[in-house]
């Protein structure tokens, strides 16, 4: 949100123009004379749209645009349209300019887009403004995905520039990016943008760590290099003498895979081999792809031995997203695993620019229909009335899936759907009409329960009825996006039809009231506390409401009247200086002494408790959101955090702890080891009670096959004395490692 403050002085203008002009300069495809006007009418007016505004840090805002601009064309490659699009994607939001101003000016394409760029107005009656929001976008998608692709760009600028931001905005801004802009990301095949989402999104949640790992990967770089340089050497005869063109490169991985790795594997830095991966491009011909990367695999194999089972071939079959790459592991020199890439040039500019790279190759067969089956997914969910903004961008997550399944129809037709699909999101994938009325499913010709889990390979035939219909556990059974949109789609459907028998009930009592049936309805909604029309339709008809009530309800001029409630009184402002200015020390005094501060105020004026999904200890990095049961307060890092700052970002508010406390805070760590024995119990529980002086809350272990993994509940006074407790803990004899549990 831009900030009105003075004026762009001369020297800011010149400064604008030279971007401006870098801008230019990024265009590598040649323009017309239509598009060179447009793309500078666009700069002009946006620039005169913007001139009093500012950033946050205190530059001129027109700066944003015009940088927006430049990623749209030179890290997406995208063309004319999406620049002039990104240059006025604020304009209408943010200043006096309007759409239609836009669409005289640059005709009705630019305005459909940069309309779809623009946030809705007044959405203060809804759950979720977030959510309302990034509907628009999804629905103009379809239609345009530039919308979706310019939306990127956009964050992307924000993320990069987002250090000036407040710290609780700063999460905020991260938990939404990580819920649906780098799914998204991945999704469209922005693997750089992706990637680098990830990475700001763990320097702002978690920046300590963050920094640690940033420090580790910078010293063993040199370490690194001198590896990939061997792991290289033996391999450059061999692949010389094929005769192909190729660039062999090794490629550190992002901090945030790297993280995501040792706390998925619960290993430290040091135990993680695969840091980096082998790269090698092949400049060859199309017709010669795929043999041109099986016989690079062949001599890497021949070379470094290979690990069978992480093997992964998306050559022959390329993933959803248009990604393509044959990836192997090898076992390199000092015994280490090495990921090898291999792909030709056309594949590398598909995987790292995603989208609009695969456009540029359409005419490829095997590229043909990679976006537009997911586009008429997107289609299908929107065909249905999705009234909850939130259900509907939950469905459309389950839409952005990051691992894949490849399953068959009897007729041998691949259909790719996200792990974890069963054979009831395989009905609903084939047609919604199967879905509906499927009753027998047979996978690999044995019949399953339609919740079974596919497994790549399998071939799916589905057995329907008309009399069958979709009912509510159907819901547990399925976990694609359009396999749940239209089981809630035909259940709505069932309710409003049965609704309809409530709905005459309700008209024949009102009619014999002397009321006007809609003259009080929509009152009698609110009143009664159902969330629309049909729910009390559907509640008369299901024998859920007594109409006998609207006996209790005051009449007027055949009217309903509901009693209002009386609001509190409010607290007198009269008094005299001395007590206003004793207010104002006792104030103070509680401010000093209290625990939290919540917006810098006292956490004690607010009825406040710790979540118990995150169990936060003093000094970690916690945020407050309101909830229905008063203020909770959650560590930035909670597994919940990503989806409340995503949806419902208006409810956080800044909270910090103020001082020191003599309170203890709850937290439970996983303790896995060898398994040697009762010893290593008494080892533990001694080294806690007695070496730290710590209070043991709860103590659970089990063993399996020569390991055991146990849990322990400690109170500590805060972060300082668990980080000591965790790393006493790991040194002891039989622990492999020490993590706290979220």
């Amino acid at each position: 949100m831009p900030h009105t403050l003075t004026a762009i002085s001369k020297e800011e203008k010149a400064g604008l123009q030279k971007a401006y002009r870098r801008l230019m300069r990024t265009i590598k495809s040649p323009l017309d004379e239509v598009d060179r006007r447009n793309i500078r009418a666009a700069y002009e007016m946006g620039l005169e749209a913007h001139q009093w505004q500012r950033r946050k840090s205190g530059e001129p805002y027109f700066y944003h645009p015009i940088e927006v601009a430049r990623i749209c064309v030179d890290e997406i490659g995208l063309g004319p349209t999406a620049i002039i699009c990104a240059l006025l994607h604020d304009v209408v939001e943010d200043t006096e300019v309007t759409i239609e101003e836009v669409r005289d000016k640059f005709g009705n394409k630019i305005a459909k887009i940069v309309d779809g760029l623009t946030k809705l107005d007044g959405l203060y009656n809804v759950e979720s403004p977030q959510a309302e929001n990034f509907k628009k976008v999804i629905s103009t998608l379809v239609e345009d995905v530039r919308v979706v692709l310019i939306k990127m760009a956009d964050r992307l600028h924000n993320l990069r520039t987002i250090d000036v931001m407040p710290r609780h905005k700063q999460l905020k801004i991260a938990g939404e990016t990580d819920f649906i802009y780098a799914p998204l990301a991945h999704r469209l095949g922005l693997y750089n943008i992706k990637t680098e989402f990830q990475d700001i999104i763990f320097k702002i949640q978690e920046p300590e760590t963050y920094e640690d790992l940033s420090q580790k990967v910078r010293a063993s770089k040199r370490e690194r290099d001198k590896y990939i340089r061997e792991f290289i050497k033996p391999l450059k005869k061999n692949l010389d003498e094929l005769g192909f063109n190729y660039k062999i490169s090794g490629r550190p991985k992002s901090l945030s895979s790297i993280q995501n790795k040792i706390r998925n594997k619960q290993v430290s830095f040091e135990e993680i081999y695969d840091l980096f991966a082998i790269r090698i491009v092949l400049d060859v011909p199309l017709e010669a792809e795929k043999q041109a990367c099986w016989q690079v695999y062949s001599v890497i194999t021949e070379i470094h031995k290979p690990i069978p089972e992480r093997l992964k071939d998306w050559v022959s079959t390329p993933k959803s997203n248009g990604y393509e790459s044959l990836h192997t592991t090898v076992i390199g020199p000092k015994g280490r695993f090495v990921e090898v890439q291999i792909r030709t040039e056309r594949m590398d500019e598909i995987a790292e620019r995603g989208f609009a790279a695969h456009w540029k190759y359409k005419e490829v067969k095997s590229q043909q229909h990679v976006y537009e089956n997911w586009l008429d997914s997107i289609r299908d969910m929107l065909e249905d009335n999705h009234n909850d903004a939130l259900e509907f961008i939950s469905d459309f997550k389950t839409n952005l899936f990051n691992k894949e399944v490849y399953v068959y129809t009897p007729n041998g037709d691949l259909k790719i759907l996200p792990k974890g699909a069963t054979a009831l999101d395989f009905a609903f994938s084939i047609h919604s009409d199967i879905g509906y009325h499927a009753t027998a499913i047979k996978v690999n010709n044995k019949l399953v329960p339609m919740g079974h889990i596919l497994q790549n390979g399998d071939q799916v035939s589905v057995t329907t009825n008309k009399s069958q219909k979709p009912n509510e556990s159907w819901l547990k059974m399925v976990v694609t996006g359009k396999a749940r949109s239209k089981i809630r789609s035909s259940m709505k459907e069932e309710k409003r039809k049965k609704g309809e028998f409530g709905k005459e009930s309700l008209q024949r009592k009102m009619k014999n009231l002397k009321l006007d049936f809609e003259e009080n309805v929509d009152g009698l909604v609110k009143h009664l506390g159902y969330q629309s029309r049909p729910d009390l339709f559907y509640a008369i008809a299901n024998d859920e409401l007594d109409l006998a009530i609207l006996k209790t309800i005051d009449v007027e001029d055949h009217k309903f009247v509901f009693k209002k409630k009386t609001p509190p009184q409010q607290e007198s402002q009269n008094g005299s200086e001395a007590a206003a200015r004793e207010r104002k020390k006792k104030k103070r005094q509680q401010t000093k002494e209290a625990q939290i501060l919540i917006n810098g105020e006292p956490a004690d004026d607010f009825r406040f408790q710790l979540a118990s999904c995150c169990n936060p200890v003093y000094g970690d990095d916690i945020f407050a959101y309101v909830s229905n049961s008063g203020l909770k307060i959650h560590r930035t890092t909670c597994p919940n955090a990503t989806h409340m700052m995503a949806n419902y970002g208006y409810r956080m508010m800044k909270a910090e702890w103020n001082k020191k406390t003599t309170s203890n805070f709850v937290v439970e760590l996983k303790i896995t080891g060898v398994d040697d024995g009762p010893g290593v119990i008494e080892r533990v529980t001694n080294k806690i009670s007695s070496g730290l002086g710590i209070n043991i809350r709860s103590f659970s272990i089990a063993g399996d096959e020569g390991f055991f993994e146990g849990k322990v509940s400690l109170m500590v006074l805060n972060k300082d004395q668990m980080n000591l407790a965790i790393n006493t803990l790991k040194k002891l004899q039989g622990i492999s490692n020490v993590v706290r549990v979220n």
